[in-house]
């Protein structure tokens, strides 16, 4: 084939594959536009989507009939003063995306400046331009796009349902919403509004702390810490969301680049930098910051729809991010362990479980029928050492009659008696097990344990996790997942979308033991929980479900994903930091980690028990 050059519908139809991907991208680059033009008001109306109808309004400058005429072409934009594309101060600075949408639809814009004394109106259908014509209207543009795609059918398949094109445009207008606080927005389409929010007023604080709990919720308004630092020019502000307030996602964490959305690995890995010592690696902190530096610092020039930037000095930011939070969680009172503390637990470390076979003891009452609730594979170093405790010894007096049926939906540690520490030969009896005999419990979360060369010390709500996570598995793979019927269902409100995907997966929820029914818009009601989890917070842990299911492929079935979600729920269901146990129920807990597979780390990763040996103690006290 001979070198040609391209005809200018199918230069544009290229861009447009660049530009727009999706509806959603549409309506971002028109409303940057608006936002540039100096509107206050921004009015967004989504039909079927964006295939049939995206319809944009906002009260700016607008544009004359020449202007009007000219912003079709491609590459002519009014937001660059000379050729320096290094010092950009506007959102959109190519002027490629009103040519690349008009390629690929149908669009008509209508538009009025100051100065006419009538609008004009223009119509491009596929990338040929119709007749300028005059028209009534106020100041301002209004972009009307109509059958996105229908140029390139093609590009109409690799589209999601509607609901999904409409949260990613409600994801987009949200992200545009927080940088400006000054403006209006609205989004909606032939149902509903999704998205409403006036103009905030007063100072910049505080007009972006109203903005951001209009579009993140009001209770991370309550819970959020001002952000504010700045170093060798580079301004960081905003807000983020104490520790304990957190998600189980990083999808309400967003950073703007002088006013400009941005999704940045730096960032993430500075957010993930700043919280690590505060929160488990499967939560995430909610936030929201703002960094303001010279145009000559920073690239917006390296992606073609500007979703990520480059800085010029990308250390000094991650720097500046890590030490910014940090301050403020400390002034917060979330401060680190001090220098003696982490000497000692320096000395800690997760142990294999070595006994000798010759120095088993008796089975102890107590440890119910588990030698067929457990799958036959144990962790390495505890299996070759505890399979011989999985055989239950016959019911004796004090015990009464052994359960028969292993799956009793009573999960509580076996015993539950108060009548004070076992006997001096129980305990010797009962430190010759892995995990030793319970001796005491720390600030009523962490088991201190005896052992004959040690202790051992329990971390009472990772370590029932793990335990009532495998029981939920060993159910659900036998089909009989008990479930206990609220005496009042609970309500739970929540976004539309995350109702949707809970109510979509009612059926494979059922299944684990958890009936969820659609209640109205942005609601569910709950009406039977899995019975092993007890009394739980129903309202957290269907939040933290709907954030499991925003992060899972559609396309897997939660059975497939069985892990995440039973994770989740176990989460909610073991017994929490903050309760106290007595001393049987402690040796019930450790005698079950024992005979559970896995039990030697929870369900987020992170060790349930550490072993200290004496001759560690002895180390710490200089000994040694």
């Amino acid at each position: 084939m001979t070198l040609r050059r391209l005809p200018d519908n199918i230069v544009n139809q290229i861009a447009a594959g660049e530009v727009v991907e999706r509806p959603a991208s549409a309506v971002k680059e028109l409303v940057e536009n608006s936002i540039d033009a100096g509107a206050t008001r921004i009015d967004v109306v989504m039909r079927e989507g964006g295939r049939s109808l995206i319809s944009i309004t906002d009260d700016g400058k607008g544009m004359s009939r020449e202007e009007l005429e000219l912003c079709f072409e491609r590459h002519a934009t009014s937001k660059l003063p000379d050729e320096d594309l290094v010092n950009i101060e506007h959102l959109g600075f190519r002027g490629e995306a009103i040519p690349s949408i008009a390629s690929v639809s149908r669009m008509r814009i209508t538009s009025r400046n100051a100065e006419d004394t009538n609008a004009w109106t223009l119509n491009v259908e596929g990338g040929r331009r119709g007749e300028l014509e005059p028209i009534g209207a106020q100041q301002g543009t209004r972009v009307e796009v109509r059958d996105i795609f229908y140029a390139t059918p093609a590009r109409l398949k690799f589209l999601k349902t509607e609901r999904a094109e409409f949260g990613a445009a409600l994801d987009v207008m949200r992200r545009l919403a927080m940088a400006y606080p000054a403006i209006a927005f609205s989004l909606s389409d032939e149902k509903r509004t999704a998205l409403r929010v006036s103009a905030a007023q007063g100072d910049l604080f505080e007009a972006w702390l109203d903005r951001l709990g209009a579009v993140m919720g009001r209770e991370f308004a309550e819970n959020a810490l001002k952000i504010d630092a700045e170093r060798n020019g580079v301004k960081l502000t905003g807000f983020a969301g104490v520790p304990t307030f957190n998600r189980g996602n990083a999808t309400m964490q967003f950073m703007f680049v002088n006013g400009r959305p941005v999704k940045d690995k730096l960032f993430t890995g500075a957010v993930r930098g700043a919280y690590m010592d505060l929160l488990a690696r499967n939560r995430h902190p909610l936030l929201a910051l703002f960094l303001e530096l010279p145009p000559d610092q920073v690239d917006v020039n390296v992606h073609p729809a500007k979703a990520e930037v480059r800085f010029r000095d990308s250390g000094g930011v991650r720097g500046l991010i890590v030490g910014a939070l940090r301050n403020a969680l400390a002034e917060n009172g979330h401060r680190a362990s001090s220098t003696v503390g982490g000497q000692a637990l320096g000395s800690f470390q997760p142990q294999s479980i070595q006994m000798p076979l010759q120095s088993r003891p008796a089975q102890p009452v107590g440890m119910g029928n588990w030698s067929g609730a457990m799958a036959p594979s144990y962790p390495g170093g505890m299996s070759e050492e505890t399979s011989q405790y999985q055989a239950p010894m016959g019911p004796s007096a004090a015990e009464g009659p052994r359960r028969e049926d292993h799956r009793d939906t009573n999960f509580a540690p076996v015993a539950q008696s108060d009548n004070g520490p076992p006997s001096q030969g129980e305990a010797d009896d009962f430190q010759a097990f892995p995990l030793g005999a319970a001796r005491s419990q720390l600030h009523e979360t962490y088991i201190v344990s005896q052992t004959r060369d040690g202790l051992v010390l329990v971390d009472q709500h990772a370590a029932h996790e793990r335990l009532v996570m495998e029981r939920m598995k060993k159910a659900f793979s036998d089909k009989t997942v008990p479930r206990q019927m609220l005496l009042l269902p609970d309500v739970v409100e929540m976004d539309e979308l995350s109702a949707s995907r809970l109510c979509e997966r009612a059926d494979e929820l059922a299944d684990m033991g958890l009936v969820v029914e659609p209640f109205g818009n942005g609601a569910v009601v709950i009406r039977e929980t899995p019975a092993m989890l007890g009394n739980c917070n129903v309202k957290a842990l269907v939040q933290d479900l709907a954030d499991d299911l925003a992060e899972l492929d559609t396309t897997l079935a939660l059975k497939d994903r069985m892990d995440d979600v039973f994770a989740t729920m176990a989460c909610h269901g073991s017994v929490r930091s903050g309760r106290r146990l007595t001393v049987d129920e402690m040796n019930a807990l450790l005698r079950e980690m024992e005979v559970t597979p896995h039990s030697g780390q929870c369900n987020h990763g992170r060790p349930t028990y550490v072993e200290l040996k004496l001759t560690d103690i002895e180390k710490l006290f200089g000994r040694r």
